[in-house]
């Protein structure tokens, strides 16, 4: 057995737990004046101390760190050459014991993230098919292969992301998306890993292999997160390994005074850092764990952070603040024809078009059940619009310029009706049949109900700068930022120039928070001096570039993240507090001699655990959309 192992056993609870009968029988023997033949504190010692001295001297050797444990090990060292064998074991107990209770309230921060981790689906039911002869397999469901049917049951969770071919149901998506109510889904509905089939039987086929499946991809993100420090943790380390040579130095400087070892080791016992240390990466767990619950996933506590610092955020447009989907809003007519007639000429036409305009107009067709004829001689003029022959009718369907190049007047009563479309943020689809204009097609997308809400917090109740980014024209651009609440918007913005115009507001000495959820965001998200990816993996790219990922539709969440940054940053700092604190008075009492060896590891085992119960905090806090009411101490 390596010594590695030794020590994890040793150290664990159980061992711990022999350490201090040990540690009892000699306190007792040493009551009653009883002697013996050894001293039961040296098992003490061996069980809890071994592992101390190890992992300090392994840290200092391997790692080239000073560490807490090595400080612990020169005093029990010390206190063992001065034949304190008692007040040795009980210091080795007692940072054992606290090592233990100081890993309970890290499990406790971490309890989000391993509650996600174990949402990971073990199984799934694949279904072999063959001569329409379908067999059910339960299979492991890391081996789940892109293309393959997977039956889910009711109560089941979802193995693998994929596309609904049979069944309908509701699925609980809130580990995904944080939206705590189920969202109904039907065949040709897009389900992710991880989430649950509320009722019902549904066929999936499986669009993701297992390793790029949603939930692992979340699972992958958060354990990254764990390992990646915080500028703030950085700082604790290198003063950590400043403080550690100063407790040499100090506990010499007490023993040389005072002339009583005691003192000294006491000195070393209570200067150790741990609490320091400690104080920025358990609140930076707790934090993202509380995210966790919530449908976000932070990369890192450097993008925790730095959102806190953030004075200007800045949103795309589509599928950000608004919900990314055209639907025909108005449909009106300049001539004698119906309403009905301009909408069956448009989408009989458009129907061979995979524009995302052609296809809403398509698709609400359909939805009024309206039935579409082919048509004949289709021709697409990119950027201007279509031309077909429908019912020995020429149909042209298109902008203006469209218009005026096939030589079609419109009257300055028509340019108004469709301008005054285009003022209210909406496309227009002009319709003409035989050049004659017949009326046109009016398409919008909409704000997200809680777009105007997450604008209005950042706004006025954080006194913070918004603006928006979007490649859309100047009109459409301001229509939805008026409704949004955004006061600053710049337009006509290619991919590579809202990188730019990032750039130029972080030179006025402005800190940006860029939000985005799709390819072309991906440039702007990375120059960010924080981005965030918003939507249901939407976006590779777009996640990829971004350090925090909402992964439901809610721009609200933007507000929580600033206010849970304000909140872990207001941790962190009362943590350190603490920690300096009762490490100052702790040596003062160590150096006139008020704090013995055990007094002294208590009071540092206390500060430690302190710190951590304070940062695991956060992992329950309540973070109001309006007003956070930070627990300090």
């Amino acid at each position: 057995m390596k010594l590695d192992e030794i020590c994890k056993i040793l150290s664990g609870l159980k061992m711990t737990l022999v350490s201090m009968i040990f540690l009892i029988l000699s306190a007792i023997l040493a009551f009653f004046k009883i002697s013996f033949m050894f001293d039961f504190a040296v098992f003490t010692i061996i069980i809890s101390g071994v592992p101390i001295i190890y992992y300090g001297l392994k840290n200092l050797f391997l790692n080239k760190k000073l560490t807490a444990s090595l400080l612990i090990s020169i005093a029990m060292t010390a206190a063992i050459l001065t034949n304190e064998i008692f007040a040795a074991a009980e210091v080795a107990f007692i940072m054992a014991l606290g090592g233990i209770l100081e890993d309970l309230t890290i499990d406790k921060a971490k309890k989000g993230i391993t509650k996600l981790l174990n949402l990971a689906p073990k199984k799934a039911r694949k279904l072999n098919i063959n001569d329409n002869l379908v067999k059910e397999e339960i299979v492991p469901a890391e081996t789940i292969q892109k293309g393959d049917i997977i039956r889910v049951l009711a109560g089941e969770d979802i193995p693998s992301d994929g596309v609904i071919i049979s069944g309908e149901t509701s699925i609980n998506q809130a580990i995904v998306t944080g939206e705590s109510i189920p969202v109904d889904k039907q065949k040709g509905d897009s389900v992710f890993s991880g989430t649950t089939n509320c009722y019902g039987v549904i066929d999936v086929e499986v669009t993701k292999e297992y390793k790029d499946s949603t939930v692992q991809k979340l699972i992958k993100l958060v354990k990254e997160a764990e390992n990646k420090k915080a500028p703030t943790q950085k700082i604790a380390d290198k003063w950590a390994s400043v403080l550690i040579p100063l407790a040499i130095l100090f506990a010499i400087i007490v023993y040389l005074i005072t002339g009583e070892i005691s003192r000294a080791v006491t000195v070393l016992v209570v200067f150790c850092p741990c609490s320091f240390v400690l104080a920025t990466p358990t609140s930076i767990m707790a934090a993202i764990g509380n995210a966790t619950k919530k449908g976000i996933i932070i990369k890192d506590g450097i993008g925790l952070e730095t959102i806190g610092k953030c004075t200007t955020f800045a949103f795309d447009k589509t599928g950000t603040l608004t919900k990314g989907k055209l639907t025909v809003s108005n449909i009106e007519k300049f001539s004698d024809v119906s309403v009905d007639d301009i909408l069956y000429f448009a989408a009989s036409s458009e129907m061979k078009s995979e524009h995302p305009i052609a296809r809403a107009v398509v698709e609400y067709a359909l939805s009024k059940d309206f039935k579409l004829n082919e048509t004949v001689d289709f021709k697409m003029f990119s950027g201007k619009g279509i031309y077909s022959k429908l019912d020995n009718k020429r149909i042209y369907i298109g902008n203006e310029k469209f218009m005026e190049d096939n030589n079609i007047e419109l009257t300055g009563e028509m340019k108004k009706a469709v301008n005054s479309k285009r003022l209210d943020g909406k496309i227009t689809l002009i319709v003409a049949v035989d050049k004659q204009p017949k009326g046109f097609i009016a398409l919008s997308d909409t704000i997200k109900e809680n777009s105007v809400k997450a604008i209005e917090t950042l706004n006025n109740e954080l006194n913070l700068e918004t603006i928006l980014l979007t490649g859309d024209n100047k009109l459409t651009a301001g229509y939805f930022a008026k409704k949004a609440g955004v006061k600053t918007v710049y337009s006509n913005l290619m991919p590579k120039e809202k990188a730019m115009k990032i750039e130029e507001l972080q030179k006025e000495g402005k800190t940006v928070c860029m939000i985005g959820d799709g390819v072309n965001d991906a440039i702007a998200l990375k120059t960010a001096n924080v981005g965030v990816s918003m939507g249901s993996f939407g976006s590779d790219i777009a996640i990829e570039s971004s350090d925090i990922i909402i992964t439901g539709d809610d721009p609200n969440k933007i507000s929580y993240l600033k206010k849970l940054s304000n909140a872990t940053i207001k941790t962190i700092k009362t943590n350190i507090i603490i920690s300096m604190t009762i490490n100052v008075i702790s040596l003062t009492l160590s150096a006139f001699g008020i704090l013995v060896p055990i007094t002294g590891a208590i009071v540092h085992n206390f500060a430690s655990i302190l710190v951590v119960l304070n940062a695991s905090f956060l992992y329950d806090k309540k973070i109001n959309w309006c007003r956070i009411k930070n627990f300090s101490f």
